[in-house]
């Protein structure tokens, strides 16, 4: 057994006197890694007198809080942070760019979770974790404990499940909001488990959009209790993705207030109930955002802001123009997604056209376009950089993106009317925290900046595993 072999290394170190066996934090036998979707630092203060004493304000006092964290990518969504906390890299390495892209053989959006390989439990979608190309944390610590440890995703939304989860979790699991049930994927299960079919039947037509976190808090605890995990002396890990998104269309103060309430809430539950069963020096509690928000658009013509609407469908279909007045006429764009344009790379390489030259001449054309701050091309991404590029050379995989991306200015919205795919672009960066807690940790506030990738690290030290196979980060203490 691993833990058998670490504990016997740490006394006959200790024994030496290399080092003090006070200083020694235990292993815990449960690590619980929350990542909270759309968690920000500033309305975690602005609701703190509305709190109970058991759930933020006990993380805030008696863990290890990190205040000014932050990702090393950008653009940044749900399921490229839960990738980066679980690879502690970049989607550049861990594959995973965004909730979707455009798959550039079919040019159709392509869901970061599809695989029809593996039928659904309790649903039609077929899913798994094979676009994430490293190892998770998740992963190492299977490999570490032979398979022996138990390591369990569980959140709303089916990306958030089963990044969260790895490519060696015993299973993950999330909502089916068509079929009222908590579902899954034969990628982890050749059928239900039985304690997940008896808790369906029990419990899950209780779900609704107001009690979504509450339904997160049972099924974690009834995975926590039905799969026995942090009960021997081998490590387990539980994943879990809460939820503090509001519907645009309610976004109003109230509305996030009641939010964050009900959150601190469940998160009270969570750690009192997982305390009490395995004790607070066994467990490692760990929880952070996915480091982004929705929000309203803001009407900054009302306010005399600059600012407009930047059409990419329009502006490809310029460029295309622009580059058959160049080299005859032809398809040269094959699609855009968001704030990408695709080329027709076959065509290209069939006219025998410089692929550096009309990347260059595209950028030139584009750049000139009102509302557009900077244009990057495949090759400046991949080939060099500097500091005011960096967060989007991490997050680019040529895989999954397009041959020019382009960085709206502030303030301007870019809209596909196309495919109705629209975001305002901002650079404002959104402050949320990294907490440790339990496991011997002691309690400290830390304002030095720190980013989401040490966060894997830290755990694997924790464990004492390896870190995911593309992480390069050191661990936070």
């Amino acid at each position: 057994m691993i833990n058998k072999y670490i504990s016997a290394t740490i006394l006959a170190v200790a024994s030496s006197g290399i080092i003090n066996s006070q200083n020694i934090r235990p292993v815990p036998k449960l690590v619980v890694n929350i990542t909270i979707d759309q968690l920000r630092t500033d309305y975690i203060e602005a609701f703190i007198p509305y709190y109970n004493e058991g759930g933020i304000k006990k993380l805030m006092k008696n863990g290890a809080v990190y205040t000014n964290a932050q990702y090393m990518f950008s653009p940044v969504d749900r399921a490229s942070s839960i990738a980066s906390v679980s690879t502690g890299a970049s989607p550049s390495s861990n594959g995973i760019t965004g909730f979707k892209w455009l798959n550039k053989n079919t040019l159709i959006p392509t869901n970061c979770v599809d695989d029809n390989n593996y039928e659904g439990i309790f649903t039609k979608e077929g899913s798994s974790p094979k676009n994430i190309k490293t190892t998770t944390i998740n992963d190492e610590l299977k490999i570490a404990t032979d398979g022996e440890a138990i390591v369990y995703s569980i959140a709303l939304e089916r990306d958030a499940a089963v990044i969260g989860g790895g490519h060696a979790a015993d299973g993950a699991l999330w909502f089916n909001k068509d079929n009222k049930c908590w579902c899954s994927s034969k990628y982890y299960f050749k059928k239900a488990p039985n304690w997940l079919e008896t808790y369906n039947l029990l419990y899950a037509n209780n779900f609704t959009d107001d009690n979504v976190n509450a339904n997160i808090t049972n099924i974690a605890l009834e995975c926590i209790n039905s799969c026995g995990m942090g009960l021997d002396e081998i490590p387990d890990m539980l994943s879990v993705t809460y939820s503090l998104k509001v519907p645009i269309k309610k976004i109003n103060k109230q509305q996030i207030q009641n939010t964050y309430v009900q959150l601190d809430k469940e998160l009270e539950k969570l750690i009192s109930k997982i305390e009490n069963k395995i004790g607070i020096n066994n467990v490692l509690f760990v929880i952070t955002s996915t480091g982004y928000c929705d929000e309203k658009e803001s009407n900054y013509e009302k306010y005399r802001i600059p600012g407009g609407t930047f059409y990419i469908n329009r502006t490809a279909n310029l460029l295309n123009m622009y580059l058959g007045a160049i080299y005859g006429q032809d398809k040269y764009v094959e699609s855009c997604f968001y704030n990408q344009i695709f080329l027709n790379i076959r065509q290209i390489e069939l006219k025998r056209i410089n692929l550096n030259d009309i990347l260059s001449r595209s950028q030139s054309f584009l750049i000139q376009n009102s509302g557009i701050k900077n244009v990057f091309t495949s090759k400046n991404l991949l080939l060099y950089g500097n500091n005011d590029d960096s967060k989007l050379r991490n997050w680019y995989n040529p895989n999954n993106c397009g041959d020019l991306i382009i960085e709206v200015s502030p303030g301007w919205k870019l809209l596909n009317e196309d495919t109705q795919q629209q975001y305002l672009s901002r650079e404002n960066a959104m402050p949320f925290p990294v907490i440790f807690y339990g496991a011997g940790i002691k309690a400290k506030e830390v304002i030095t900046p720190i980013t989401i990738d040490r966060i894997a690290p830290t755990i694997a030290k924790a464990i004492r595993i390896r870190a995911p196979n593309a992480c390069s980060a050191s661990p936070l203490y």
